[in-house]
């Protein structure tokens, strides 16, 4: 572990940074991803309170705005999540290799690369926000719906950079081992978002923009502290003048490590996104917009799956650093033995997930959390059950790609990644272009048979079953055959 000598101490045992190449491979993963559980557990929190507040103070019109625009923020907000994971790969690998030097030399060049991606999202996703309402169908035709999406996804892309600096203390913390300072920052970070919201939109009466101006503000602050807290704890991160003489080497190593993570994530969010225009067809009729039910309903829906796979996405991510610590160790035998085991408590993860999601869809009970009650109509509830229904009975498959990705993305086999996100972009966006309207007899409108709905949302699992199949063969050909040949850089 990098040259702290509290890392290992009993004072700072719950605070300081975890050895992942060391202990009991399952009690190891366990105790480092439980923070990171509780962490994207929060996270969800934070996203649910802006859900519920809006849902219960704003119109259907609103509501459905806002949830129209969560593809889209995930296409920026996720690759800027991704990119910094997969920085943090070469972090992982030096704190294995007892690197000092390194992991100092990696923190600079993360800095500054976050600060170039921040710059280049935030004018993308600004330039690029009217065409991308304009392709899930919010156009100011329906000028209630547009205004609400268009607010809020403006200040959140405006907020951008504060959302890429958090991701990055998070993920270079957790790198380093030490998963409990992300949490309790998310804790604060939560606990501010929710007293903003409430101030913002019930207070103020900013709506749709005190929702997004609450989520940006409170992650601002939280990343200042984060890094403060950071700097203050690990005096070794302290970067020197030498530090920051970053070469296109260390460049070109960081960037083919995340930018193929981010990309996964962001071509998952575009298959997202033509799910979503999907959806908004059986709102329409004629070209027109009659009915909110599918939007609300599917939004809903959407956040409560989202919420469930949460336990399963965190131990996914405790793995990325796992495997790049025991790869930087020269611990094969533990990576192998690491993956097995996290690949059953993935399982486990999947089937419990998919039982309390089957129980809290009963009665349409969870609707009321995220809309008022003259949103919860049979038809919201209909839709929403069904994506529930398709999506908890596949979750297997779901727990293979968290798990097995960031094990490969641990391994150092990013383009793996990428073309697993890849298969899954093809397969979901074939099953939207084609099945519904093939049910639907043509036209998917809001009089399709309920049959074509069940059809739009087997994109999901038709999309995970082709990720899981470009996923495997660095799995079986590298990870369980111990197969490192392509290792030819020793600094990873």
């Amino acid at each position: 572990m990098i040259s702290v000598e509290n890392t290992h101490t009993k004072k700072s045992k719950l605070f300081g940074a975890m050895d992942l190449t060391q202990g009991v491979c399952w009690r190891t993963i366990l105790s480092f991803s439980l923070p990171v559980i509780l962490s994207y557990l929060l996270q969800q929190v934070y996203s649910i309170s802006d859900a519920a507040i809006v849902g219960q103070t704003l119109t259907a019109q609103e509501v459905a705005g806002v949830n129209d625009t969560n593809a889209l923020v995930f296409i920026f907000l996720q690759f800027a999540f991704g990119v910094s994971a997969g920085f943090c790969v070469i972090t992982s690998y030096y704190v294995g290799m007892r690197d000092d030097r390194g992991v100092r030399r990696s923190l600079a060049t993360q800095i500054l690369l976050s600060a170039m991606l921040t710059v280049v999202l935030t004018a993308l996703a600004l330039a690029l926000l009217n065409p991308m309402l304009a392709w899930i169908n919010v156009t100011p035709d329906n000028a209630e719906v547009y205004h609400a999406a268009y607010t809020y996804c403006f200040i959140i892309f405006a907020g951008i950079g504060a959302q890429q600096f958090y991701n990055f203390i998070c993920s270079f913390l957790r790198s380093m081992g030490d998963s409990i300072t992300p949490l309790l920052f998310l804790l604060f970070s939560t606990v501010l978002n929710v007293g903003l919201d409430l101030l913002f939109i019930l207070s103020f009466h900013w709506g749709v923009a005190g929702a997004a101006i609450a989520t940006v503000s409170a992650q601002l602050i939280s990343t200042v502290g984060c890094f403060i807290y950071a700097f203050t704890r690990y005096p070794q991160l302290r970067l020197h003048r030498a530090d920051w003489r970053v070469t296109w080497y260390d460049i070109r190593r960081h960037l083919a490590r995340g930018v193929p993570l981010g990309l996964q994530f962001s071509v998952l969010a575009i298959g997202i996104i033509v799910m979503q225009g999907g959806v908004v067809q059986f709102d329409m009729r004629g070209g027109v917009m009659v009915s909110n039910a599918a939007q609300n309903g599917f939004g809903a829906a959407n956040k409560l799956c989202n919420l469930v796979a949460t336990p399963m996405n965190a131990l996914g991510t405790a793995m990325t650093s796992f495997t790049a610590q025991n790869l930087g160790a020269g611990h094969y035998d533990r990576i192998k033995k690491g993956s097995l085991q996290a690949l059953v408590m993935g399982f486990l993860l999947a089937a419990l997930a998919a039982g309390i999601g089957l129980l809290l869809s009963r009665g349409g009970l969870f609707y009321h959390v995220f809309l008022s009650a003259d949103k919860v109509t049979a038809d919201t509830i209909r839709y929403g059950n069904t994506l529930l229904h398709v999506d908890f009975a596949m979750y297997l498959f779901l727990a293979f790609i968290f798990v097995i990705r960031n094990c490969v993305q641990g391994i150092g086999r990013s383009a793996f990644v990428l073309g697993a996100g890849a298969a899954e972009l093809v397969a979901r966006i074939a099953v939207c272009l084609l099945l519904p309207a093939a049910v639907a007899g043509g036209t998917v409108s809001a009089d399709a048979p309920a049959l074509a709905f069940y059809a739009l949302c087997a994109a999901d699992p038709m999309a995970w079953i082709a990720a899981d199949a470009v996923l495997a063969v660095p799995f079986v050909r590298n990870i369980l055959r111990k197969n490192y040949s392509y290792l030819t850089d020793t600094r990873a």
